[in-house]
């Protein structure tokens, strides 16, 4: 349930952090839409933490909640970057590698789940998670407060440096995996069909034996006939 209201936050968030006009009024403090974005963006960011610790916990850790729980973080982080891109925060051709990157690892988590093997988030991972989040909500605070210009591109920075690094390890540890138990199947495959077109052939063998045995005693009872 933490997971899937993640996803539905990312919706919300990008509607609110494009809408530059957006101003509250509280007790005599203006909140702008940056502040309810940054306020959204954490409170999904937290959902992520929560679910992890209530899933060891618990020890409910299921196939589907660790595929689904880095689908909505990929969600959350790549929505909140290209909104920021619109708003010319960051930009845009690094949000690109940043989002080639979560297709890459998430095209080798389908492969490896088609084969067999679960990719769990390592902790180059879990590293990168934690400095998307410090960076997006850095790059949220520096629209008003030019002093976090450097830090949030610092982080910024960091974060393509653990992505890259985290996708190399994810690579290396199960592309071998992953390529070996596909040339396997392929081998089954092969090795099925052959069987298969060898019991074809044996079949159609078997039937002319048959058809030639039945026209050979069909001659021989005309030869005594005659």
């Amino acid at each position: 349930m933490l997971t899937i209201a993640r996803i539905f936050f990312v919706p919300l968030l990008v509607a609110v952090l494009v809408q530059e006009k957006i101003v509250l009024h509280w007790n005599e403090t203006v909140i702008t839409n940056d502040t309810v974005a940054l306020v959204i963006f954490l409170v999904a960011a937290v959902t992520d933490l929560l679910d992890g610790y209530l899933a060891r916990r618990w020890k409910q850790v299921t196939t589907t909640g660790t595929l689904l729980d880095p689908i909505a973080d990929k969600l959350l982080v790549s929505a909140a970057l290209i909104a920021l891109v619109q708003r010319h925060v960051v930009p845009g051709w690094l949000v690109v590698l940043l989002i080639g990157r979560e297709f890459a690892v998430s095209g080798l988590r389908s492969i490896a789940a088609a084969e067999g093997y679960t990719i769990k988030a390592s902790e180059l991972g879990k590293a990168k998670t934690f400095w998307q989040v410090v960076a997006i909500s850095l790059l949220m605070i520096s629209v008003h407060h030019e002093g976090f210009v450097r830090w949030a591109n610092l982080s910024l920075y960091v974060v393509v440096l653990f992505s890259f690094w985290s996708a190399v390890a994810y690579f290396t540890r199960f592309w071998r995996k992953v390529d070996i138990g596909t040339k396997q199947r392929g081998r089954h495959e092969l090795l099925t069909k052959e069987r298969e077109r060898r019991q074809v052939l044996l079949a159609e063998r078997r039937e002319a034996r048959i058809y030639r045995r039945k026209l050979a005693a069909g001659r021989r009872a005309e030869d005594k006939a005659f």
